[in-house]
């Protein structure tokens, strides 16, 4: 099972974090501020997982050696999986490509900025892949095509989000007649109030 889906930059900086076992936000902070010291150390020539037995206080924090740590650093990026010993290597490395890839095609050349400006999408995109630290998708179609199916119920929605706006606008463009000051309707009196234009 996934734990956690940390993505950070060259800095430490995150840009993406999902926590799918419950840490407190002072514990959760150290988690990334450990992780990010261990996988920013490593060397590019080495293995992109370690295991819990290796003697670090990150695998201490998220629950001991059963954890591994799998990443990938993509330019300025690190994409790091804290999955238990039930995951395969292999297969969360392949699962980091297909996000990584998904999140090319959604937004054409991702980069940082992408993932800074447009977090709603990036964690839409993320669900689609894993939900509840279980990967649900791996086919890169079908999460694309889910997202393209997101952005069109979005644009149909933003004419409905923008229905009191053009209300308020027509209204505003209507010529209405003198309104009466006072109305009187059997033994009711009511005085309308000034009221200011538009």
């Amino acid at each position: 099972m996934i734990k956690a889906i940390l993505i950070f930059n060259n800095h430490g900086k995150p840009r993406l974090i999902r926590f799918y076992q419950y840490f407190a936000e002072d514990m959760q902070q150290q988690i990334i501020r450990e992780t990010f010291h261990l996988v920013s150390k490593r060397d590019d020539n080495v293995c992109n997982f370690l295991e819990g037995e290796v003697f670090h206080p990150i695998f201490s924090l998220i629950g001991g050696s059963d954890y591994k740590l799998i990443y990938r650093h993509y330019a300025t990026l690190y994409f790091v999986f804290c999955v238990d010993s039930s995951e395969s290597e292999l297969g969360i490395l392949d699962l980091i490509q297909v996000f990584v890839e998904t999140l090319d095609k959604c937004f054409e050349n991702v980069c940082e900025l992408d993932l800074i400006f447009h977090m709603d999408k990036v964690h839409y995109i993320l669900q689609e892949v894993v939900m509840g630290g279980m990967v649900l998708e791996t086919n890169m179609n079908e999460i694309v095509a889910q997202v393209e199916l997101q952005n069109r119920m979005e644009k149909s929605e933003g004419g409905l989000s923008a229905a009191p706006a053009r209300a308020v606008s027509a209204v505003k463009n209507m010529n209405l007649p003198e309104i009466p000051r006072n109305i009187n309707i059997g033994d009711i009196n009511i005085k309308v109030p000034s009221l200011s234009p538009f």
